[in-house]
């Protein structure tokens, strides 16, 4: 039996208050964070970069779908994997209660992904999913904006990643990194040449500019079920990589 302090309703009510207060802090700083966040300095995007959709190909531009603001998630699925990250997977499984809140409110959103469109397609269809996913496999824009790293970088150990530089390799010899990567049906070097993120733009005047990017922790609250399990007495309760895709839980 887990060993947790009990107490009264009351003594609960005075320590929930005393963490109420704090959460009331937190949002607050939450709040001043997302205004900073919305007045970085705007870069215009000076490549065409191309993306095979559903209905063809398109610019960066034409993600925007007649709208003034975009939200790309970097999803990562490389054109070696055979089936997407399971962490992006299981974010992804939220974006489709999303997209049409946002669509409505003058806001695109799009996975982007280097594997072929077919591939994405499929994997698409094997999830349920319904939110638009773009290829980038002809394109520099996820090398542009550091979530795919050319096999030269990863063997010079300068891999650029989350506004730093990062040598990966030593992670090669985890046996758990290993089998985690073979879920996608690869090798840990091949899997990690790809990388989780989200990138916003914006279209003013005919212009493309990109407006934020985040990664790694960056991305944590993109993860609803994580929300919902920091709620929960155990919290994440995590002894490592425990979450499948949807549907290989009763697999196993």
């Amino acid at each position: 039996m887990t060993e947790h302090e009990t107490g009264t309703r009351d003594e609960w009510l005075a320590a929930r208050m005393e963490l109420l207060a704090a959460e009331k802090d937190l949002t607050r700083r939450s709040d001043e964070l997302v205004q900073r966040r919305q007045e970085l300095p705007w870069v215009p995007i000076d490549k065409d970069y191309r993306f095979d959709t559903d209905e063809g190909m398109a610019s960066l531009a034409e993600l925007f779908g007649g709208r003034s603001q975009l939200l790309v998630y970097h999803f990562m699925f490389g054109p070696e994997y055979t089936a997407g990250c399971p962490s992006c997977s299981a974010i992804a499984d939220g974006f489709d209660g999303s997209v049409v809140h946002l669509s409505n409110h003058d806001v695109a959103f799009y996975a982007v992904s280097r594997a072929p469109l077919a591939k994405l397609q499929a994997y698409k269809r094997r999830m349920g999913w319904s939110f638009p996913w773009a290829s980038s496999f002809d394109s520099d824009f996820n090398h542009d904006f550091h979530v795919t790293h050319t096999t030269e970088e990863w063997e010079s150990g300068e891999v650029e990643y989350n506004f730093r530089t990062v040598d990966f390799r030593p992670a090669e010899e985890s046996p758990v990194l290993a089998e985690f990567a073979s879920r996608t049906g690869t090798d840990f070097a091949t899997y990690r040449r790809e990388g989780p993120g989200i990138s916003a733009f914006v279209l003013d005047d005919g212009i493309v500019y990109h407006t934020y990017s985040a990664y790694e922790r960056g991305i944590d609250s993109l993860w609803g079920m994580y929300q919902l399990l920091d709620r929960a007495p155990s919290g994440r309760n995590e002894t490592g990589f425990w979450w499948r895709r949807h549907d290989e839980y009763d697999s196993e």
